[in-house]
């Protein structure tokens, strides 16, 4: 594949991402902050992202388990989720935390261990696409060529 057809299918992916809803408008923002000084910029708040929601999905799942839980500490860790999953832009972790943080309002129990589950899928899902483009884009540079920026 040349850098041209790599380019381009880097395009259809990024593209593809936003129409399923898994990056908003967020995602383009810190790319558009990423310049020559400092090209890796995306690559490392995402990969600290990456970090942090590992650190904060293994403090839900214990917090979760203890046999009263403590829903304010609960919701603490969720809102920090929410913050940090919508400056990167990842949408579709974003809005199972909003549903996540209703859950811990009603001290549901139930729906919390429900959310903390779909927030594990679409985390990994997330993770997953955005180190395939990240893949992309290596692929890309190692081949000489520029990343394309989305319109």
């Amino acid at each position: 594949m040349d850098v041209g057809q790599m380019q381009r299918s880097l395009i259809d992916y990024t593209a593809a991402l936003f129409q399923e809803g898994f990056l908003d408008d967020q995602f383009t923002q810190l790319q558009q902050l990423q310049d020559e000084s400092n090209p890796e910029f995306v690559f490392e708040v995402v990969s600290l992202f990456f970090e942090d929601t590992e650190k904060l999905l293994n403090e839900l799942a214990i917090a979760l388990s203890q046999q009263c839980a403590d829903f304010k500490k609960i919701d603490a860790h969720v809102h920090q989720l929410k913050g940090s999953s919508s400056s990167i832009g990842a949408n579709r972790v974003k809005n199972v935390c909003v549903a996540f943080r209703n859950s811990c309002e009603e001290k549901n129990t139930d729906g919390c261990l429900r959310c903390l589950q779909q927030i594990k899928h679409e985390y990994s899902l997330v993770k997953n696409k955005l180190e395939n483009l990240f893949r992309m884009e290596q692929q890309i540079v190692a081949a000489g060529g520029s990343i394309p920026m989305m319109e």
